[in-house]
């Protein structure tokens, strides 16, 4: 069986620049970051959703994402797809409906271990009912050095009060299977 264990939470008082996890123990299989967040900034009508830009260990360099996307407005659906650099999901702008925050999980399997890092993001906003946006990623850190610190950003404004992040450890058991306890 595997055991979660929360390592930190971390819950914004009021509006902050990053969300920082310092001082990762090595000693877990793999990690996992539940997150609920929206952005201070004033998004235009046609941007309603501020990126969310991961930094391993501080790190903006060799990092590679490979992305699918739906987005959703009133009757019409546009999906794609891309390869860009490194990003952590997707948080509801301030001009989305008041109070709504967007949904994010990152899990980094291996974390501790010497080869390159990689990690999975599943990330869905909302506006209202009128618009969402669906989002995954399969990301790369092409860096053998064990995750100690992970930095949390947005490319428009400051994570809104309340926007808040929990980093879980995941131990793997004997059995192999996968158990919250």
């Amino acid at each position: 069986m595997s055991a979660w264990t929360v390592i930190s939470h971390v819950e914004a008082p009021s509006s902050q620049a990053t969300i920082v996890f310092s001082s990762i123990p090595a000693s877990y299989t793999d990690l996992c970051i539940k997150m609920s967040a929206r952005s201070t900034s004033e998004i235009n009508s046609t941007i309603k959703w501020a990126e969310i830009i991961l930094q391993p260990n501080g790190s903006g360099s060799n990092l590679s994402a490979r992305s699918l996307l739906g987005y959703w407005s009133g009757s019409a659906e546009t999906t794609a797809s891309n390869t860009d650099a490194i990003t952590g999901g997707f948080a509801s702008g301030n001009t989305t409906t008041s109070n709504t925050f967007s949904n994010v999980e990152i899990y980094i399997p291996n974390y501790a271990g010497s080869t390159n890092k990689s990690w999975s993001i599943d990330s869905v906003t909302e506006h209202n009912g009128n618009e969402a946006l669906r989002w995954i990623s399969a990301n790369l850190w092409s860096q053998t050095t064990a995750i100690s610190s992970i930095t949390l950003d947005m490319t428009q404004g400051d994570f809104a009060q309340y926007s808040s992040a929990t980093l879980y450890g995941i131990t793997k058991g004997s059995s192999g299977g996968v158990v919250v306890s």
